[in-house]
């Protein structure tokens, strides 16, 4: 059954995000770690390209031995950063050629130092035209996932702008869409009900963030938008070094809003791994599904 036929079937699908290590050990250990995984039967999972594109080979490299080695359906991410048509295409011809059918289109990071997103000649400027551009290409070969942001993306002027550029990707060709992670389900859901309210009706995953680390979580929270209550990061900032109870907090406060979430109709979960399968593993394990 293809991703788009399972989010539509009726059972929560699950997840995970890992990105390329940068060394081989590095790699052989994320290699064991998403083969720990597959007996919770994961729906996919991704794999992200760094900053800039920098790890693009090792990208395809991971989601051909996903699929080939381990046995788990892998989506590949792809991005409009140091890119033209030209390399684009020969990406997805490779991942047809090795039976990979699923990708991620995303703008992308700009590359570290540079504060703002400028193309490579005969590149693509919007996630919107990358989309359209894998579907003009290849038809319905793949399923097409794009992200989007219950929150707002940090440089999104109004929640109007925010709808509007993610029925852009849509009207592309998208066939989902995974979220940002968030700690508010009300955010979600509003933003489900004005998506719907626009005319779209494909499936919206709420993406999800473990907690095993205070200081990371706050760092990579402030730098992409996502909101941590104020009551959540006073309870974190109260356990200081203690890890276990900052792991014990964030299993609890996370399945509980992984619990809201699926009972108020969302089609599944996607976990943001940060390359460590325990704490998401151990939230669906929880939730008992």
């Amino acid at each position: 059954m293809r991703i788009c036929d399972q989010l539509k079937a009726g059972t929560p699908s699950l997840s995970f995000e890992f990105f390329p290590p940068k060394d081989d050990i590095g790699f052989w250990d994320l290699y064991k770690t998403i083969e720990s995984l597959k007996p919770l039967a994961p729906t996919y999972v991704s794999v992200t390209y760094g900053a800039g594109g920098s790890t693009r080979r090792k990208t395809i490299d991971l989601v051909e031995r996903i699929k080939k080695d381990i046995g788990i359906e892998p989506m590949a991410h792809l991005t409009c950063v140091g890119a033209d048509r030209t390399e684009i295409a020969r990406v997805l011809d490779e991942f047809r050629a090795n039976n990979i059918d699923n990708v991620l289109p995303l703008r992308g990071d700009p590359p570290q130092g540079e504060l703002k997103f400028t193309p490579v000649e005969g590149g693509f400027r919007y996630a919107s035209e990358l989309v359209a551009f894998v579907r003009a290409r290849t038809g319905d070969w793949f399923h097409i996932e794009v992200a989007c942001y219950p929150e707002y993306h940090p440089q999104t002027r109004t929640a109007a702008e925010e709808v509007r550029n993610f029925k852009k990707k849509v009207d592309a060709g998208a066939n989902a869409a995974i979220t940002q992670y968030f700690y508010n389900a009300d955010a979600y859901f509003r933003f489900v009900d004005e998506c719907r309210a626009a005319g779209l009706t494909l499936p919206i995953v709420p993406g999800v963030m473990p907690i095993g680390n205070y200081s990371q979580l706050a760092r990579f929270s402030d730098a992409c938008g996502a909101e941590i209550p104020r009551w959540m990061r006073v309870k974190l900032e109260g356990y200081r070094d203690d890890s276990a109870s900052i792991r014990a907090f964030g299993l609890d406060v996370v399945t509980a809003l992984c619990e809201k979430l699926l009972a108020a109709g969302a089609p599944g979960l996607h976990f943001y791994t940060l390359n460590q399968a325990a704490l998401s593993g151990e939230i669906w394990r929880r939730l008992k599904l």
